[in-house]
């Protein structure tokens, strides 16, 4: 971390609303080496550095990546971050993965260099003027700038990429730009390339004949004939099989798709939002994701922010899950300030799906034991003394609520799912819940998943 001014700067407006962020300026000058321009001056929150054309700054140096490292800009400083280059990143002298820039610093990687400085300038980043965008709500200045970048989005017909962690809300992201668009009355197709095996994924996006595999009992059409006219949204795409993407990327270029065992082409008319978990540009240096599709689908990118990061909205969450259950229930529930504070303070790996999912637990369960299980914020005292058996029980009660809460979460609450990531028995699985009180009664046993 460096001791210059904070990147991200929240003003006022004159009626004391929010009015925006303002973000520092930075210049990035080419010192060694050479491109189709020496440098860059910027105040975008992300920016990469490589030898492909697409690059915010690109170098004609061989031992240059494609896109080698990135500088993101958070409320800590301008993070640097190699994107998995072959030669590396030197910042300083010494080779990093990550590091916060100083106010002037020079960077190194290949046979090229470039010094990075902060300005004394600031662009002002307008904020979305409503708390709500489709069903995400938010009252932080990120998330509210977010909030006016995807609504500009949604108006334009652009093929969108959403990045970030898993349970950051991306499928509620897509739906909201679909519903702000003029494709809004048009149908919303949801594709989960990291759940549909992969022999079954390519008849899924583009459909089939009759008889053109092993239990293609009739016709169906695939995903981009069903969202004719709407918005397909490709979740997890980074997990689509290498060996697939060229037929994905044939079919965004041409715009057209060809059923299994069929020898018509069939047109598509839908908008394309992607998301992953995963870096893309990481996967494109290591040649695990295609080069050509990456551009094809991130033509704008926008990375959705962890709840860490936007902690003030917890409070307005828990509000917002508490009116969901009583709306499913009809039953006003409310949480004590005591749970309230130990819930803003957790660090939530799985964030709003996360959080989501304890709320709903504590809400059906009761709080006091859970709460009690969640781990300990930093700060707070150390544990008193008990016997060893004691104490050791309850520290592998506070992991196995821990692990079950974030496992289910990932998983969506789907409990086969769960016990298969976990490698354990689906039985034992139910055991562990039942001993922990983290199913609900009379809870419908769910079909296995094939």
């Amino acid at each position: 971390m460096h001791d210059s001014e904070p990147e991200l700067i929240t003003t006022l407006a004159p009626s004391g609303r929010l009015g925006g962020i303002s973000r520092q300026r930075f210049r990035l000058k080419i010192e060694a080496g050479d491109g189709p321009r020496s440098e860059l001056v910027t105040s975008e929150p992300r920016v990469v550095v490589g030898s492909h054309p697409s690059a915010d700054l690109v170098l004609s140096d061989p031992t240059v990546s494609r896109m080698h490292f990135e500088i993101v800009s958070d409320r800590d400083g301008h993070l640097l971050r190699d994107l998995g280059s072959k030669n590396g990143t030197e910042v300083a002298g010494l080779r990093v993965r990550e590091a916060y820039l100083t106010e002037r610093a020079r960077i190194r990687f290949g046979r090229s260099a470039i010094s990075f400085s902060l300005l004394g300038e600031a662009d002002q980043v307008a904020l979305h003027p409503d708390m709500r965008f489709g069903a995400m709500i938010a009252r932080s200045p990120v998330m509210r700038a977010l909030f006016d970048r995807l609504a500009r989005v949604a108006a334009r017909e652009t093929t969108l990429l959403l990045e970030g962690e898993s349970g950051t809300g991306k499928e509620l992201a897509a739906r909201a730009v679909h519903e702000n668009s003029r494709r809004r009355d048009r149908p919303f197709v949801i594709v989960d390339c990291s759940a549909i095996p992969r022999t079954l994924i390519e008849a899924e996006l583009f459909g089939h004949e009759k008889g053109a595999f092993t239990g293609a009992s009739q016709a169906r059409p695939g995903a981009f004939a069903r969202a004719r006219g709407g918005t397909i949204f490709l979740d997890e795409i980074g997990e689509l099989d290498l060996d697939l993407q060229p037929r994905l990327l044939g079919a965004l270029e041409r715009r057209e798709v060809k059923p299994l065992g069929s020898s018509t082409v069939v047109p598509i008319d839908v908008r394309v939002i992607s998301a992953t978990n995963r870096d893309l540009r990481r996967e494109v240096n290591r040649r695990s994701f295609r080069e050509d599709l990456y551009y094809r689908v991130a033509v704008a990118c926008v990375t959705m922010p962890p709840l860490r990061e936007r902690a003030e909205d917890i409070p307005m969450l828990i509000e917002h899950f508490l009116d969901q259950h009583f709306a499913r229930e009809g039953q006003r529930h409310d949480l004590d300030e005591h749970t309230r504070a130990r819930l803003a303070d957790r660090p939530w790996p799985g964030n709003i799906r996360e959080l989501r999912n304890v709320v709903e637990q504590i809400v059906a369960f009761g709080g006091d034991d859970l709460v009690t299980a969640l781990p300990i914020a930093p700060g707070t005292p150390a544990m008193r003394i008990e016997p060893f058996k004691v104490g050791k029980a309850r520290v592998v009660d506070r992991f196995e609520v821990e692990y079950l809460t974030n496992l289910l979460a990932v998983h969506g609450g789907k409990i086969t799912a769960s016990a298969n990531a976990a490698e354990v028995d689906r039985v034992h699985f139910l055991r562990l819940l039942d001993k922990h009180k983290m199913r609900k009664p009379r809870e419908p046993r769910e079909p296995r998943e094939q």
